[in-house]
């Protein structure tokens, strides 16, 4: 409802500025004798209008006020030096120019309004996206949810869960040296290293795109999840030695932290990546 408002202000204000520019050129064509000065005045309206569309509706009046001023002024000295007396002309340009900031300003309002709204609307999307888009691996807002449910699941039934955090060497330094258009490819490889290393009944997410970060739930224990880890090591081996080095210039590393589930001492799904990423130090 909001959003239909918005539109409908900055549809009948563009609306607007086109009548009365149409006003404004049905006046200076009937006005022959004085076309060159209301060409003038024409321009420099416009010329508000345009600066109050990139600035603010205050500063637009301002100088409607310094136009309006000097305007006067000049008219003044028309009719004592010329003995002009002042006609409808002087009138017209004194409440079209403030009229036409006023209606761009409306228009411009219309549109920031929209925008603020759109932006508002990725932002709620984003937070409510349980799915990378480049990847289709989950996200950290699905890990979240999911975590509970996992953890639910090993108190109830005494099964072991052990999380894995994934993260690339030096990625800081490496993101550098790969072309941007080829960062999410990377991601995307190192990624089904991963979900290649793992049983159907486990989850893979990405943490931390930004960081290149994963987390991998496994329903087993530590020395488990130490086979997943040599898994997951030995095929991003094979894979430096077989496309790796040649596509993306660098030879990627990983380190990998695992901590298994403790209702004790892991409070919330956060506690738990927080927990398995200190285990990231030991892995050098």
């Amino acid at each position: 409802m909001r959003r239909n408002r918005s539109i409908l202000v900055s549809d009948a204000a563009f609306l607007l500025f086109l009548v009365l520019a149409y006003i404004c050129i049905v006046f200076i064509a009937g006005s022959p004798n004085h076309y060159i000065q209301n060409i003038i005045i024409l321009n420099v309206a416009f010329i508000l209008a345009v600066v109050t569309y990139f600035t603010t509706v205050t500063a637009g009046l301002v100088l409607n006020l310094a136009f309006i001023f000097g305007y006067g002024f000049f008219i003044m000295f028309q009719t004592i030096s010329q003995g002009e007396t002042i006609g409808l002309n002087t009138y017209f340009w004194l409440i079209m120019t403030p009229l036409l900031t006023v209606v761009v300003w409306i228009f411009t309002l219309g549109n920031r309004q929209l925008q603020t709204e759109n932006e508002s609307l990725k932002k709620r999307a984003a937070q409510l996206a349980t799915v990378d888009e480049n990847t289709d691996l989950r996200n950290s807002v699905a890990f979240q949810k999911d975590a509970s449910l996992f953890t639910g699941i090993s108190t109830r039934y005494k099964i072991p869960l052990t999380l894995l955090v994934v993260k690339v060497k030096y990625w800081d330094e490496i993101r550098r040296l790969i072309p941007e258009e080829q960062l999410t490819e990377a991601i995307y490889d190192l990624s089904q290293i991963s979900q290649s290393s793992i049983r159907t009944n486990d989850a893979i997410y990405l943490l931390d795109k930004d960081d290149a970060t994963w987390g991998l739930l496994l329903f087993t224990d530590r020395d488990g999840a130490k086979i997943v880890i040599e898994r997951i090591k030995d095929k991003l081996l094979e894979l430096n030695d077989n496309g790796f080095m040649s596509k993306y210039k660098v030879k990627l590393g990983l380190k990998i932290g695992a901590v298994q589930y403790q209702p004790d001492t892991i409070e919330n799904p956060l506690d738990f990546i927080v927990q398995a990423k200190k285990q990231l130090e030991y892995d050098v």
